[in-house]
């Protein structure tokens, strides 16, 4: 899987099996989350570990292109968090 073989490969995929649950235990939060404070911080999580599974598949595949990924997931999802962020305060001040 990766050509330099300083990662095994058991441990890529371990890492990327463990970003994917987590994306989808992320997910089940931002669906359940009781408040609207609770599903911003649950996307948050989401965009996080999105580029996290991002750059561990940039490295086991040796791929330079996915870190371009890793960097506008966190360009979007910064902005989205300042806009909800603002959005509470205006809702709740």
């Amino acid at each position: 899987m990766n050509s330099y073989a300083l990662i095994p490969e058991w441990v890529s995929i371990s890492t990327l099996a463990m970003l994917a649950l987590a994306i989808l235990l992320a997910m089940f939060r931002l669906m359940k989350g009781p408040t609207l404070p609770d599903r911003i911080v649950a996307l948050d999580l989401i965009a996080a570990l999105c580029m996290c599974f991002a750059i561990a598949y940039a490295i086991s595949s040796s791929e330079v292109r996915y870190l371009d990924i890793a960097a506008i997931v966190a360009l979007v999802a910064f902005i989205g968090t300042v806009a909800y962020a603002t959005y509470l305060k205006k809702k709740y001040l």
